[in-house]
């Protein structure tokens, strides 16, 4: 029966379809070995640019694992393509399997779009101070997922990229000057003019204050218990602290030297009628 089969084929089909198919599978296994090269060679990148951006090694092992497979399934499925058979229903399941992942990672996917959206647009650099999600202190890193800062007591803190880039940033070193607001209360018995002279005294006294912008200062308003004075002084931005701690002392000293004295809050009681009589 065998034999009549092959009777009733024409040699010449049988051959071609024969080499059709043999090319086909010659084709298709060139493909997968090139395929798999290129996936191996695919991994070795992706881990050695996670290893040079000093990323956690686990992920960067994660990925370029998924990334390979992610190759290797692509390339097989267009290797069955190759013998005519449909793919269609493999491509619909992968983009689910896609979407489900997806959707599972959104948040996780948010802060890398959020930290890659902070290193293109540069709000700050590591070594800058900022204040961001409620968060003060310096940059240490910009990760991937988080960004790590030092606080002014030596605390570490890791906050999501995400939280970072949809708030405000505040870049307190971003300027290479800052300016020392210092709230100064007098007596209203002290002479305006001789109390603007004391305060420019001793703003002017303080080692590191700038000539350029220059000193000013203010007479903000008639408080309840005082005469309040602000002093507005210019310095570099890491001798901030430094200086208005300077200009406070300062400020007390020069006062108490002028008999100028800084009052408290005060509260005056008034009886109506005379003390009531206890037994």
């Amino acid at each position: 029966m065998f034999e009549q089969l092959l009777g009733n084929l024409d040699t010449a089909t049988l051959t071609e379809n024969l080499l059709s198919f043999s090319t086909n599978a010659a084709g298709a296994l060139a493909f997968l070995v090139a395929s798999w090269l290129v996936a191996g060679w695919a991994r070795r990148v992706i881990r050695r640019g996670f290893t040079t951006a000093k990323v956690d090694d686990t992920l960067g092992i994660f990925l370029s694992n998924a990334a390979r497979w992610a190759i290797l399934i692509m390339a097989l499925l267009a290797a069955l393509g190759m013998f005519g058979i449909q793919t269609t229903s493999f491509a619909a399941v992968i983009g689910a399997a896609g979407l489900a992942i997806g959707l599972a990672f959104q948040g996780t996917l948010s802060n890398i779009a959020s930290g890659v959206m902070l290193l293109v647009f540069r709000p700050f650099k590591v070594g800058d101070v900022i204040n961001a999600a409620g968060v003060t202190g310096k940059v240490v890193e910009i990760g991937l997922f988080t960004t790590s800062f030092d606080t002014s007591d030596n605390r570490r803190i890791f906050v999501p990229n995400a939280l970072i880039f949809s708030g405000t940033i505040e870049n307190v070193t971003y300027h290479a000057t800052r300016r020392v607001d210092v709230a100064v209360g007098t007596d209203y018995s002290a002479d305006l003019d001789e109390v603007r002279a004391v305060l420019e005294r001793a703003v002017t006294s303080v080692e590191g204050v700038r000539a350029e912008p220059e000193a000013q200062i203010y007479l903000l308003e008639l408080g309840a218990s005082s005469i309040d004075w602000t002093i507005r002084a210019w310095c570099r931005t890491e001798d901030y602290w430094a200086v208005r701690e300077a200009i406070t002392r300062a400020t007390k000293i020069e006062l108490d030297a002028a008999g100028i004295g800084i009052p408290f809050p005060q509260m005056d009681v008034h009886v109506d009628g005379p003390p009531s009589e206890t037994t």
